[in-house]
């Protein structure tokens, strides 16, 4: 009995102390400690307890300060500046990208923060078109349309206007406020579309797309047109962005001598320079950034500036094709809004798109997206020191998200595009920022030798395609919250967590328009 009991007393520490083996293996692999980098040395200050104190004071009396005194100034002027694509992990490694985690992306700085939910009614994960009717009308809508309710699914043929949406550059302009809008993309890409058009088809930027989805150009108005024909965007006051292309029929060249796409013998610049010269208004067409800077914005009633037949080229790609003297980056063509609209003393609306942030992300080129996000946050800049925080509210945020994701071990300050500095289970390398799936798939896996080796690769390069689990021709867009940054008159309305649509309400209540001015509603 006695040798039975010492038998089993012995399995059972064998048993208890391989649990225990096993669980420091789990915790080590869950949490390595990885061999400290040569590079990094600690900032002297970030050594001192007293430090961390004295920041944490700074910021937590900056707070307090703000809650004392609430900034509900009736807001004149309002700035939506949009981060296409801009995931909360995008923000995070630009500070990284910047040079540091300690760094903050100019608009992380404004005093409030809220998080927005940005599903479409009939899917979980959303599209520009979608979130564009959401955060500029108020309204969620199907996946792939724009500027109409959910009673439009995507590609109908015929919608009824009863379906239409409007949207705050509409309740802006009824307030006698002037409207504007810039991006990077096409200026009739999904995101600027919402702030003049309504369409069940977000591709129907010319008449030769809706052709193609077997509907009638004559039935549908495309988003180019609407865009010059239709009173919304007859009236933007400023409309610079990419899409030449779109503006002139195939049998035309623009000023480059590229073709248009159009398919209706249409030249939609010239007719926006007519409609403009039969309103007695000064209407001024430019191309190009030397056209830009000679324009007098103080003797212009309208501007429109088409700076690249399609989407504009990413920041990056600006100082490494020289396309600096080319074509504007999105400070240049903010900064030109904002002084063109500022002119009208009732105030303005202007929407801000950096709109290739997200088609980096598409392409699972990080440093892309990282440059394009790094020159987003020096237009916020900008527009910050171009206005005053007292009667102009700025309000940046994103339209969905992306799957790329920081992982791995990264030293403090290595650089977020390299390889993280542990190795995977099969002794290869991985890179710290990857992606759920895209086109990175290829510099991940191949059929003969497996995982790829990147040990020699260089992942600093702008064309480096990142990481990606599950092939696809094109990455796609995550579901998760995004994030929603204010700064200016009733900032404090955007904190806590909300619908997408329920951004334009706050915007609109805060400048005293359209369906959400104070004299309608109900704050009891």
């Amino acid at each position: 009995m006695v040798k039975s009991c010492l038998i089993l007393c012995f399995f059972t520490l064998l048993v208890i102390q391989a649990r225990s083996d096993l669980a420091d293996d789990q915790e080590h692999a869950q949490h390595p400690r990885l061999q400290t980098s040569r590079d990094f040395e600690a900032l002297d200050e970030e050594l001192d307890t007293r430090f961390w104190h004295d920041k944490a004071q700074s910021i937590l009396a900056d707070k307090l300060a703000g809650h004392r005194k609430l900034n509900e100034n009736r807001a004149k002027n309002v700035i939506l500046f949009l981060g296409d694509g801009m995931s909360v992990h995008t923000i995070t490694a630009t500070r990284a990208f910047m040079g540091d985690s300690n760094k903050q992306v100019f608009f992380e700085k404004f005093p409030y923060l809220g998080l927005s939910k940005t599903y479409a009614v009939n899917e979980r994960t959303p599209d520009s078109a979608n979130t564009a009717t959401a955060y500029l009308t108020g309204v969620k809508a199907n996946y792939g349309t724009i500027g109409v309710n959910a009673q439009v699914q995507r590609g109908d043929c015929v919608t009824n206007s009863s379906s239409h949406v409007q949207s705050i550059g509409q309740w802006a302009q009824e307030a006698g406020k002037w409207a504007g809008v810039v991006t990077t993309a096409r200026v009739t890409h999904a995101s600027p579309a919402g702030v003049y058009a309504h369409v069940a088809e977000r591709n129907w930027e010319h008449d030769g797309e809706i052709i193609s989805s077997k509907c009638s150009p004559d039935v549908n108005t495309d988003i180019a047109r609407q865009l010059v024909e239709w009173p919304v965007g007859q009236e933007l006051r400023v409309i610079m962005g990419g899409g030449r292309s779109y503006f002139r029929d195939q049998s035309q060249h623009d000023e480059t001598g590229v073709s248009g796409l159009r398919t209706d013998g249409r030249d939609l610049i010239s007719d926006w320079r007519e409609i403009k010269k039969q309103q007695g208004a000064e209407g001024k067409y430019v191309w190009s950034l030397k056209g830009l800077k000679e324009t007098d914005l103080s003797k212009t009633d309208y501007l429109l500036g088409l700076f690249d037949t399609s989407h504009l080229p990413y920041h990056g790609d600006r100082r490494r094709t020289h396309y600096e003297d080319a074509e504007p980056s999105l400070s240049d063509m903010t900064e030109a809004a904002i002084k063109m609209l500022s002119k009208n003393e009732e105030g303005y609306f202007l929407f801000v798109e950096s709109g290739r942030i997200d088609m980096a992300h598409h392409a699972t080129k990080a440093k892309k997206a990282l440059e394009d996000t790094e020159e987003f946050a020096a237009a916020v800049e900008l527009a910050r020191k171009m206005t005053d925080e007292e009667d102009t509210l700025i309000v940046v945020t994103s339209d969905h998200s992306h799957t790329m994701s920081i992982n791995g071990y990264p030293y403090r300050r290595q650089n977020i595009l390299s390889l993280a500095p542990n190795l995977a289970d099969d002794e290869l390398p991985f890179t710290v920022l990857s992606y759920a799936n895209g086109p990175g798939f290829a510099d991940t896996y191949s059929t003969k030798d497996g995982r790829i080796d990147l040990s020699h690769a260089d992942t600093t390069s702008a064309e480096f395609e990142f990481q990606a689990t599950v092939p696809l021709s094109s990455e796609t867009h995550g579901a998760e919250d995004v994030g929603v940054f204010a700064s200016g008159p009733f900032e404090h309305l955007f904190t806590g967590n909300y619908e997408q649509s329920s951004i334009p309400a706050m915007m609109a209540y805060a400048t005293n328009i359209g369906p959400f001015a104070k004299d309608k509603i109900n704050e009891e």
